[in-house]
């Protein structure tokens, strides 16, 4: 059995009236990757700043590699490759200067792999971090995080900015890293990258877990929004069946989420004259609205 990497045990942090987290337990298992899916605001960078040590707990505890993360968080910080979701720089280094900053804290000898990491992600190692876009920033981040080839890698939201094919190549370096033993915590408020990624995932919600499920059990309670326009009215009650949720009826025009058995919406479909249908993956914040109610 592999040993745990990441163990909260009722992990909470209150701001006041302001949400922070609540009782939050679970566990991260050494080679695995992780998501830590939830709409924004769910408290899923509190978690993580807490995980870092950025954070004091306000009751409950956090642990990486059997240590605690209020108490030995510089310890704990050499094996850890932790990517924000916001960066803040120094503004007038070049990208190269502020990754060999990077490489200098772990004590390293980087030179390679930076080039190596800056070339797949079409990051220039000549410019001023003032120059950068949004999406060259986190590039930067990512780099940063990866450069000393860490244990345990810790992302929050790594994908926002980044343009789709630069999130391929991206994804493709978390698979290799994976491969040679690095365990992968990311936090995402995007379904289909943790469904692309993740062996697992936690769910928080309002600053609570109210989810801890594999990839496989995710699929299987998932939700697809389906919008349709019929050639002619649908009857009332035509969709009431179970697995709809939040429907929405027009005469002609039907929209609704299902969840269940394929089979059992499509034998409605059928009987149905179509003149269009569209069928996509909702948003978290739709799933959660109507699935964790």
């Amino acid at each position: 059995m592999n040993e745990p990497v990441i163990v909260l045990n009722k992990l909470t942090k209150s701001y006041g009236k302001h949400r922070g987290i609540e009782n939050i337990s679970f566990s991260v298992k050494q080679g695995e990757i992780f998501g830590f899916i939830g709409p924004n605001g769910a408290g899923k960078s509190t978690t993580i700043r807490t995980l870092m040590g950025l954070l004091k707990p306000t009751g409950g505890s956090a642990s990486i590699f059997g240590l605690d993360c209020a108490q030995d968080a510089t310890e704990i910080a050499k094996d850890v490759g932790y990517l924000p979701s916001e960066n803040c720089y120094y503004n007038e280094l070049k990208v190269r200067e502020m990754l060999q900053y990077t490489a200098d804290l772990y004590g390293m000898d980087c030179r390679g792999r930076m080039t190596e990491l800056a070339e797949r992600l079409n990051l220039d190692l000549t410019r001023r971090i003032r120059e950068l876009s949004l999406g060259n920033r986190k590039k930067v981040g990512i780099v940063s995080a990866l450069l000393p080839s860490p244990k345990l890698l810790i992302m929050d939201e790594p994908t926002s900015g980044l343009d789709p094919l630069i999130q391929q190549t991206f994804y493709e370096i978390l698979r290799e890293e994976n491969r040679r033993g690095v365990t992968i915590f990311l936090s995402s408020h995007v379904l289909s990258e943790v469904q692309r990624l993740c062996d697992r995932v936690a769910i928080l919600r309002e600053g609570r877990l109210v989810g801890l499920q594999s990839m496989e059990e995710l699929r299987e309670n998932g939700y697809k929004k389906i919008s349709l326009t019929a050639r002619k009215p649908v009857e009332k009650n035509f969709f009431s069946i179970p697995g709809v949720a939040n429907l929405e009826q027009a005469d002609a025009s039907v929209s609704f989420m299902f969840s269940g058995n394929t089979m059992t919406i499509m034998d409605r479909l059928h009987q149905l004259e179509l003149e269009d249908i569209f069928i996509e993956e909702p948003s978290l914040e739709e799933i959660f609205l109507h699935y964790y109610e």
